[in-house]
C-alpha cells in the first residue's frame, strides 16, 4: 500500500528490508513468536473468525513500543487501533507475553551457550517522568533523583536479559519497592542463588532477602574515590538493559494508566530485543554518521 509523506511515495510491506516499518518483525523472526502465540477462539461458541493477520497485531503493537505513538495514532496500514488495543489487553491479561518473552529468554540463553535458567541476578531500578494519562495515585515524587512520576524494579541475568519487573510510584524507596521483584525471582527462577544491588538496596532489605528468599543480596560499592561515572563491576548489564527499554520512545517517558501495562510495554521491547538477537546472526553494530546533502536546487 503506497504511503504519502515528506514529498515521497513508500511502498508499505509486511516485514523485511524491502518494506513496512523498521519496527515490524521479518519473516525469520515471526516465525519465533507466531508458535508462542495463543490458539485463534474460533468455533461453535469460541467467536467469529479473526479479521486481521496476527503478524499485523504484533507489527502495529512494535511499532507503538518503538516510536511511541498513541495507539489512535496507528497509520493506517494497521488494523484499527482499538482491535490492536484489544490484543494488546487481551495477551497481557492471559499471560501470553510472558509466555513469549520467557521462551525467548531461554532461547537466547542457548545460542549464547548458557543454561536456560541463570543462576545469579542483577538488580536496579529507574525513576521516569510521567504524562497527564497516568493516574496521581499511581505516580509519586522521587525526591534523590528529582523526578515526579514512577519507578522500574528490573531484575535482569549476567546476559541484561528480564527476569523480573515491577512498576511502582517513584516515591517507593528502593529496599521496600524491590521486595515484589526479588519475590518473584525466588518463586520463579529458583536457580538464582546471587543478586547483585547497588548501595540503594542496602540495609534491611539484605537481610530479609536472606532470613525470608533464603537468598543472597550482594551490594556492590562504589570506589571509594571514584569521580563522574563510571562503570560498575557485575552491575553494568542491568544498567545497560535500563537504556535498552528508554531507547523505545514509548518507554523513554510512562504513558501508560496501569502500572501493570507499563510492566508489559517493557516486556514487549524486551521480546524485540530478543527476535533480533536470534536473527540477527553477527554482533550489533551501530550506524555511522550520515553526512547531510544538500537537495538540488
Amino acid at each position: 500500500m503506497p504511503c504519502r509523506g515528506a514529498g515521497r511515495v513508500v511502498e508499505l510491506g509486511v516485514g523485511g528490508p524491502g518494506g513496512g516499518y523498521p519496527s515490524d518483525l521479518t519473516d525469520e523472526q515471526w516465525v519465533l513468536v507466531e508458535p508462542l502465540l495463543p490458539l485463534a477462539r474460533v468455533g461453535p461458541k469460541g467467536g467469529r473468525r479473526e479479521k486481521h493477520p496476527r503478524r499485523r497485531i504484533a507489527d502495529a503493537i512494535f511499532y507503538v513500543v518503538r516510536t511511541g505513538c498513541s495507539w489512535w495514532q496507528l497509520p493506517k496500514d494497521f488494523p484499527p487501533w482499538p482491535t490492536v488495543y484489544w490484543y494488546f489487553t487481551w495477551w497481557h491479561d492471559d499471560g501470553t507475553v510472558e509466555r513469549v518473552h520467557d521462551a525467548l529468554r531461554a532461547r537466547v540463553r542457548q545460542a549464547d551457550g548458557r543454561n536456560t535458567e541463570p543462576s545469579a541476578g542483577l538488580i536496579d531500578s529507574q525513576s521516569i517522568r510521567t504524562t497527564d494519562t497516568v493516574p496521581a495515585a499511581t505516580r509519586g515524587f522521587d525526591a534523590g533523583k528529582k523526578v515526579k512520576g514512577r519507578k522500574r524494579f528490573i531484575i535482569t541475568d549476567t546476559l541484561g536479559l528480564l527476569l523480573a519487573v515491577h512498576v511502582v510510584a517513584a516515591n517507593i524507596q528502593d529496599r521496600d519497592g524491590a521486595r515484589c521483584p526479588l519475590l518473584w525471582t525466588r518463586l520463579d527462577h529458583p536457580s538464582v542463588r546471587k543478586i547483585c544491588a547497588d548501595q540503594g538496596f542496602a540495609g534491611r532489605l539484605v537481610d530479609w532477602t536472606t532470613q525470608v528468599l533464603g537468598r543472597e543480596l550482594e551490594i556492590v560499592r562504589k570506589d571509594p574515590g571514584q569521580r563522574g561515572f563510571q562503570v560498575q563491576p557485575k552491575r553494568w548489564a542491568v544498567e545497560r538493559t535500563l537504556s535498552w527499554i528508554t531507547a523505545h520512545r514509548r518507554l523513554a517517558r510512562d504513558y501508560e494508566t496501569s502500572p501493570a501495562h507499563s510492566e508489559t510495554m517493557i516486556r514487549w521491547a524486551m521480546i524485540g530485543i530478543m527476535v533480533r538477537r536470534l536473527t540477527r546472526g553477527r554482533s550489533a553494530t551501530r550506524p555511522g554518521p550520515r553526512p547531510l546533502s544538500r537537495a538540488a536546487d
